[in-house]
């Protein structure tokens, strides 16, 4: 039969995409027949629009008195990524985000008025529902997203907290990226439907290679830089196991004068959005993290993979390796090795290519983006649309100069070229978008 969806065509417009993929349509059929469906997928495959798209399905338009749906996530991240997607699909209904890191009165007013769909971290959610901001007895359908994610960072009495308290539940979707996390029995989860779309053997991966380098000394420091110049100007995301670690490794990348950004858990909000903004739209091809990054969090087209420090075990390799080689695209892997380390057995039956480095490398070319800042966001009315044509009328930039623009709540990070940066924020240093000041700067 005929995958059919309402709407579908005016959907992949907004999407700029051609068809759903067959987890998507599987989803969705599966969601229009059964309670309870579980999601297997791998990272980067698309399960945000496929859950959407289904809990689109069962949203009442035409209710705007009470919130219908409740999505929980592990990381204040994924919850601005399905935000992003949700506002992509224009469907006029109100959503509104939950989590720690901002003032938890913006959130109480944006709850006044009960928005169709809330997406939530389960300490924020828990603590919304214990104050009375959020009515449970209208919410009949529960996500959560990287459920097992949200088990294993502890929040599994919280998750228990808000799910007893969803007393009018008809249909819960659980999604994940391995099959390693059981589902807790207080989720009420039967009877179920599993739709799995995970790689049959564990590890196999389509379009990934898999390599190793021996550093020279117990550091890598500078094999890491070495290995850097070998590969060129490429996304690359370097894994490491400690948040010490990370900040070593890049601030090694960065004496160099390349590019680099950082990332992990006890980076300040503001920190952590603008590290994955410059990662994003070109302005740093380089992103060092913890398995923080791992999964959940929105990086397309990564084409290395750099294993600083051995993962912890399989499942984490696994993972990392994950942010790579997505769907249709192709990628690589690459282990650091110390004079005293060895490949983990999980490698050795693994078609495994040594990398040798030469002593002398030319530093990578810059990228062509910068990232600047401006002060003004979604709550102060600001749109994408409106930053564009700031640049473009006040600015006098060409649409080609401009790159990717995210508007957060009361911030925007806006990839321009780098070569027009300096002349942009000298041409509107007085300039005001909407009656506000732009006050536009590089972004720190």
């Amino acid at each position: 039969m005929e995958f059919e969806y309402k709407g579908l065509e005016r959907i992949l417009e907004y999407l700029e995409i051609s068809d759903l993929n067959d987890m998507q349509k599987a989803c969705i059929t599966a969601c229009r027949t059964h309670p309870n469906v579980q999601l297997l997928s791998p990272t980067g495959s698309g399960k945000t629009l496929a859950f959407l798209l289904s809990l689109l399905e069962r949203l009442d338009a035409g209710n705007t008195a009470t919130t219908q749906a409740m999505i929980i996530v592990p990381s204040r991240e994924l919850a601005q990524q399905i935000d992003q997607v949700f506002r992509s699909l224009r469907t006029g209904l109100k959503l509104t985000l939950c989590y720690g890191g901002h003032k938890r009165e913006i959130e109480e007013n944006n709850l006044i008025q009960p928005p169709a769909v809330i997406i939530g971290t389960p300490g924020r959610l828990g603590d919304h529902i214990r104050r009375n901001n959020i009515t449970t007895a209208s919410i009949h359908t529960l996500i959560l997203d990287e459920f097992d994610k949200t088990l294993e960072a502890g929040f599994q009495e919280e998750v228990q907290f808000i799910t007893d308290s969803l007393t009018a539940v008809q249909q819960r979707i659980l999604t994940s990226a391995t099959t390693a996390v059981p589902v807790p029995e207080f989720l009420n989860f039967d009877p179920s439907v599993t739709i799995n779309f995970l790689p049959e053997a564990p590890g196999e991966k389509q379009a990934l290679d898999l390599k190793y380098v021996v550093s020279e000394d117990t550091l890598k420091a500078q094999t890491i830089v070495k290995l850097i110049c070998h590969l060129g100007s490429r996304p690359t995301i370097i894994f490491c196991n400690q948040r010490d670690s990370v900040e070593l490794v890049s601030q090694a990348i960065k004496d160099l004068g390349i590019p680099c950004v950082y990332y992990h858990g006890q980076m300040e909000q503001r920190d952590r959005d603008a590290a994955l903004c410059k990662f994003r739209n070109g302005t740093s091809l380089i992103l060092v993290t913890t398995d923080i990054a791992a999964r959940g969090l929105d990086i397309p087209h990564i084409r290395y993979i750099i294993h600083y420090n051995l993962p912890p075990n399989e499942e984490s390799f696994i993972h990392r390796n994950g942010r790579t080689a997505r769907m249709e695209a192709s990628g690589t892997a690459i282990l650091v090795l110390s004079p005293k380390e060895y490949l983990p057995p999980y490698t050795t039956d693994s078609d495994i290519e040594k990398i040798t480095l030469a002593d002398d490398y030319t530093l990578p070319d810059k990228p062509k983006w910068v990232t600047l800042y401006m002060p003004l966001g979604k709550k102060n009315k600001i749109s994408k649309g409106d930053i564009a044509g700031f640049l473009i009328n006040q600015g006098k930039m060409r649409a080609e100069d401009i790159g990717i623009i995210e508007v957060k709540d009361f911030s925007a990070f806006i990839a321009v070229r780098r070569t027009k940066a300096t002349h942009l924020i000298h041409e509107t240093r007085e300039a005001r978008i909407k009656n506000k000041k732009a006050k536009l700067e590089f972004a720190k």
